[in-house]
This record gives structure tokens, sequence and C-alpha cells, in this order.
């Protein structure tokens, strides 16, 4: 039996986020970026696509690095793959810092307003696509993002659009916007994606020493240029979350541990896991987790 670390996307930020994170990790990332990162976390700051993106990958790396024993594997939703694949040993935490920062200001830059996206629950992926359908045009682009669920996906595009399709989901299910204010995981990034790329490209990846799994591709990657290319273009690929539990599933993972904040993945996961165990780092404690990993590790020797 194996282990899995998870590291949530946008739209699980919260303010103080990095309030109770080791003084360490947090100088840390301060020295990296040039700046103090514990003003990234304000309500205010948090509008920011950027500072989001710097908050999520700092809580996951520090609190990942909290647990004495390791997973298996990591995996990690959009820009969660960041901080999962720096607990792999694949990418520097310092240039970590410096690509997420590039990476939230281009998003940015690029849909600044009138973009966003929904999470729709209730219908399956087959009706979504049907009602995306219905409502994509040059003037309304509207694109599936995330399948987060057998019965939850989530899109992104304009403004105009997600109200289309959301009005078009009443009486069947419930359409939610989400706290992200760019259009992720559509072809709407891929300019971005490609400024992402080139900056890659001065930056050293090595094979993971903890299997990654992607997931986009929802399998794992050891190739460091295919990595490379993973982590660059995630922005604008679809994520198959439920791909990637599943697939963790049957190579034998029976023990998820989401890392903060939230636990947002825990409730997607518990399905999948009926017979292991689903936990969130946040409102568990430390020596318990510890154990679980433990116990797990023994196991699978």
């Amino acid at each position: 039996m194996s282990s899995l670390l998870v590291f949530p996307g946008q739209g699980a930020q919260r303010p103080g986020m990095l309030a109770q994170l080791p003084a360490s990790v947090l100088q840390e990332a301060s020295d990296s970026l040039g700046e103090d990162v514990r003003q990234l976390d304000s309500a205010q700051a948090l509008r920011s696509t950027r500072a989001v993106q710097l908050c999520l990958l700092i809580a996951g790396v520090a609190s990942a690095r909290l647990l004495e024993h390791t997973a298996d594997y990591v995996a990690g939703l959009s820009i969660g793959a960041y901080p999962a694949a720096v607990i792999a040993g694949s990418l520097e935490f310092r240039d970590a810092l410096k690509l997420v920062s590039l990476r939230g200001e281009l998003m940015q830059q690029a849909y600044p307003d009138g973009y966003g996206m929904t999470a729709i629950i209730g219908l399956d992926l087959a009706a979504v696509e049907a009602l995306l359908a219905q409502v994509h045009s040059r003037q309304t682009p509207v694109y599936l993002a995330n399948i987060n669920a057998d019965n939850q996906s989530v899109i992104a595009g304009s403004h105009a659009a997600l109200q289309a399709v959301a009005e078009r989901v009443r009486g069947r299910g419930v359409a939610k916007r989400l706290a992200v204010s760019v259009p992720s995981h559509c072809p709407l990034l891929e300019q971005p994606s490609q400024a992402l790329a080139a900056a890659f490209a001065g930056v050293t990846l090595n094979t993971p020493t903890i299997r990654y799994l992607s997931s986009s591709r929802a399998r794992p990657i050891r190739d460091p240029e295919q990595l490379r290319d993973d982590l660059a273009f995630n922005m604008c690929r679809v994520v198959d979350w439920r791909g990637t539990v599943q697939g963790a599933y049957e190579r034998g993972v029976r023990l998820q541990i989401e890392l903060p904040p939230g636990a947002v993945l825990s409730g997607l996961s518990r399905r999948v896991f009926e017979q292991g165990r689903v936990m969130a780092f946040e409102g568990t404690r430390l020596d318990t987790l510890q154990a679980l990993l433990r116990e797990e590790g023994s196991h699978h020797r």
C-alpha cells in the first residue's frame, strides 16, 4: 500500500494562510523573491492572482516539509503541481517561487477582468459538454477546465458565457462561481503558457525522487523534460483530477493527505478511496499524520 500527498489549486486560499507557517520557510521565500511574503496573504493582497499562487506554493512546501516521513506519490491541482514538484525533488524551491511569481503575473495580465471559472455540480461530463457546445462562440468563449469527480466539473471563460451556462444548469444542478479571476486550463491561456515555457528553459529540473503524478495527464512523469512541459503548460490544459486520483488508487495508494490550505481535494477523493484513508493536514495532529505515513511505508516495504 502506498501514500499520496495532494496540493490544492486556486480557490482554496484564505486570508492569514501563511501566519502559522515556520518562520524559516517564510524567510527563505522572502529572500528568494526580494519581498516580504508575509504581506501576500491579506484579503486585499489575495485579489491578485500572483499573490494567491505564491501563497499556495509556500503553504504547500512549508507544510509538507514538516512531515518526517515521505509519501510514495505527490500530485497537485493546477498551481498545486509546483509544490508537488518541489517536494518530489524535481524543482528547487527558489526556482519554483520565481516561476510561480511570473506565472501569476502572466495570467493576470492576459485577463485582468471579465473572465473567471465556475464549478458545475450535479451534472455528468457529457451533460456539461453539451451545455458548453450550446454557449461557446467567439463572443462568449467557454471551455471545460477541470474534471474533478463524476458529477463535478469546472468551466472557464468570459463572464457572459459563464452566466449563460449557469442559467441552463438551473434546476438540474448547481453552478458556483469560484474565487479565480482568470480562465485557467483552457486554450485562452496558450500564449501565457508559451511565455512561461521560455522562462522554464533556463531552469534545471531533476528526475523526481518521489513519484510525481501529472494532473493533466493523470499518470506519473519521471522524465525532467516532460515534467518541464507539464508545469509550464498546465495552465492551458484540462485538469483530470478524477483520473489522477483514480490512477493513484489503482497503483495501490490507500492514504491521501491533502496539504494546506483547506480540504477541497479530500472531499473529491472520498468516493474513490472507499477502501483507504483521506486526511486533510489542517485539522489533523502532525503526529497522527506521521504515524499514518510510517504505517503505510512499513506496509509498502
